[in-house]
């Protein structure tokens, strides 16, 4: 007789398997925790190791670099649009000399070119904001674009064209334009030549009298005597000038292309005696183009504009772009007498109608 032992229940199979089952799995698991402590422990050695074996100096530029990085994070962040004005004002210390931009300039506070304002680069966004609420944002990109990007304008431009104020984008450059520019007012003003010159030899006679005559500014210059009598002025009529040369002012309101009515519109008669040189400067803005009507031209006068001279000739225009370095100077002799000019600031070809417009009314005087 074999005995065979009997097999068990399933659930007496189960009873006697759970407990070792248990146990190994909580022994595995203190294994584990226990390797991962270790592990860790390691891990940190190695780090507190690391660290202690570094050169001290290179720790120090790497936190330094990026306490900087982090600086100009927070700095980008804040930045608003910088103002053209405080450009200027970048030049303090050259402005305590009578410099600017390492060249001598008027330091009228009327001069839209010299005067400083806080935030004006903001107001002028508002005022194309305004003016586009009125009318439309319609072809006022490179506007824009311009009062927009203007600190990163004035800072970028080569040392040849560097307008003080307001630099339009994507306008072609070059200093001096063709009659052709506008073909319209030169031919206007030319035909006009000797109304123009009888009117400033009537007033030219007060000198006799008295040094400086009423209605007339002298402007600073290294060397010898500049004179500039205006008929308009940072686009402010003078009425009691215009009433001295009625036909003068007359002939200016049938101009097409005339800046009359912002700060950048001008129209004088400029006077340089023998011996007058006037210092490098730049102009305030590449919108407009200024144009010379030649009305006495003595030997030894020229205009220099971006390194380019060219001389004046009577009853003929010459145009160029005062926002490149330029200065002018009469070299002639005492006898000839002065050099005289009818100055008039024009629009730019290449500034289209809906920009002009709003140039008008954002850099409208006293706005």
């Amino acid at each position: 007789m074999v005995w065979v032992p009997l097999s068990p229940r399933s659930s007496d199979r189960r009873a006697p398997l759970h407990a070792p089952s248990t146990t190994t799995m909580s022994l595995e698991w203190l294994m584990d925790w226990s390797w991962s402590l270790d592990g860790l422990r390691d891990f940190i050695a190695t780090g507190i190791q690391s660290f202690r074996d570094c050169d001290a100096t290179a720790l120090v530029a790497v936190a330094c670099l990026l306490v900087l990085f982090v600086w100009y994070c927070y700095h980008v962040g804040r930045e608003q649009p910088r103002a053209y004005a405080t450009v200027n004002a970048l030049m303090q210390s050259a402005e305590a000399n009578g410099v600017q931009n390492g060249f001598v300039y008027c330091q009228s506070p009327e001069c839209v070119r010299c005067s400083h304002h806080d935030g004006l680069n903001q107001k002028l966004y508002h005022n194309l904001q305004e003016y586009a609420k009125r009318y439309s944002w319609s072809g006022m990109g490179r506007i824009h674009k311009g009062i927009r990007e203007q600190g990163r304008y004035l800072n970028s431009r080569p040392s040849i064209q560097k307008p003080e104020v307001f630099f339009l984008p994507d306008l072609p450059t070059t200093p001096y334009f063709s009659r052709d520019a506008q073909k319209h007012d030169v031919e206007l003003l030319e035909r006009n030549f000797q109304t123009i010159l009888c009117e400033f030899e009537t007033l030219y006679k007060a000198f006799s009298n008295c040094s400086l005559p009423q209605g007339w500014k002298m402007n600073s210059t290294p060397s010898g005597e500049w004179f500039t009598f205006y008929l308009v002025n940072q686009g402010m009529c003078v009425p009691r000038n215009c009433r001295r040369c009625p036909r003068t002012y007359r002939l200016l309101g049938s101009l097409r292309t005339c800046i009359g009515n912002n700060v950048f519109g001008n129209a004088c008669i400029s006077v340089l005696s023998p011996g007058t040189v006037i210092a490098e400067h730049y102009g305030p803005t590449n919108i407009r183009i200024r144009c010379h009507l030649g009305l006495k031209t003595p030997s030894n006068c020229e205009l220099v504009v971006g390194g380019e001279p060219q001389c004046w000739a009577e009853g003929r225009c010459l145009l160029f772009d005062d926002s490149f370095l330029h200065t002018a100077f009469h070299e002639g002799a005492p006898e000839e007498g002065p050099r005289v000019v009818f100055m008039v600031d024009l629009w730019h070809p290449n500034v289209a109608a809906a920009e002009r417009q709003a140039l008008d009314f954002i850099f409208a005087p006293g706005r």
